[in-house]
């Protein structure tokens, strides 16, 4: 999918697919390929992802018709912009709790190269554009894609109005700091967390928004929440993926090599008693 397709898809309630990045390998393009991907999630607010790289790597993955979204380090609109510049399809902000946060990121993402003054008053509905400008910045940022974090007990409290700010294409919840915010860390089955999960699920849908959640434990619950009308499967991770095959079959070894070496009991051994054949 391109930026444009996964942002008509998320709004629409479409299931879309992706997993998280972590690899800067030029190899796991080909494993990205081989899982008819929609979009790869780039996380470039935890793992060290330098520009240069960063842009290599969405330039890549756009020209296999997977669409990069990135996750810029916090809801800084020059960082939205400059990883827009670098070949992302969209943009991740985290941990938003304002209208503020919201609009700015809107002007980064669907509104540039509109800046300064003009940008805020636009923003904030003090002022209008002339008609071919806003075509022009309209067919400019239709590539782009829009996606805000929540997160957080504060915006959980804001959802609505965060929601109806104008062009967001969908939220993406995080569940570990979430389920902080909550007071419950880490307690995914907690009935406080599931609540949150299932409220932030209900009211994007209803806002005509794409939701997921980012859970790397297991996917029975994503099934769930995807049943509830979660649609951006976000699943998993590259690291998460080989950390988990490789533990498996590490235990898988350790238990087959050390008990088929383990030696072998003769007559007599260990205080047992000599048997006499007759």
């Amino acid at each position: 999918m391109n930026g444009r397709e996964l942002a008509t898809a998320l709004r629409s309630g479409q299931k879309v697919y992706g997993y998280c990045v972590t690899s800067t390998s030029p190899q796991w393009l080909g494993i990205a390929s081989g899982l008819k991907l929609d979009f790869v999630f780039i996380d470039t607010e935890h793992i060290p992802i330098d520009r240069i790289m960063l842009s290599w790597m969405c330039q890549v993955y756009r020209a296999q018709n997977v669409a990069p979204i990135v996750r810029i380090p916090s809801p800084d609109p020059y960082q939205a912009c400059m990883v827009l510049d670098g070949g992302a399809s969209g943009v991740i902000a985290p941990y938003l709790e304002s209208v503020e946060q919201v609009r700015k990121l809107r002007g980064a993402v669907k509104v540039r190269p509109l800046k300064g003054r003009r940008l805020e008053n636009f923003l904030e509905e003090r002022a209008d554009l002339e008609p071919k400008l806003l075509t022009y910045l309209r067919d400019r940022n239709v590539q782009n894609v829009m996606i805000i974090n929540v997160e957080s007990v504060p915006a959980l409290e804001s959802l609505d109005a965060l929601l109806a700010v104008p062009d967001l294409d969908a939220v993406l919840i995080g569940p570990h700091d979430l389920s902080c915010s909550l007071g419950v860390p880490e307690q995914y089955d907690h009935p406080k967390f599931m609540n949150a999960v299932s409220t932030i699920i209900r009211k994007a849908r209803a806002a005509g928004v794409g939701i997921g959640i980012h859970y790397s434990e297991g996917i029975e619950k994503e099934i769930g929440w995807a049943r509830e009308g979660a649609n951006f499967i976000v699943h998993s991770s590259d690291l998460s993926a080989a950390r988990g095959a490789l533990r498996a079959e590490f235990d898988a070894l350790r238990n087959a090599i050390e008990t088929s070496s383990a030696p072998k009991q003769t007559p007599g051994a260990a205080g047992e008693p000599e048997k006499t054949v007759i």
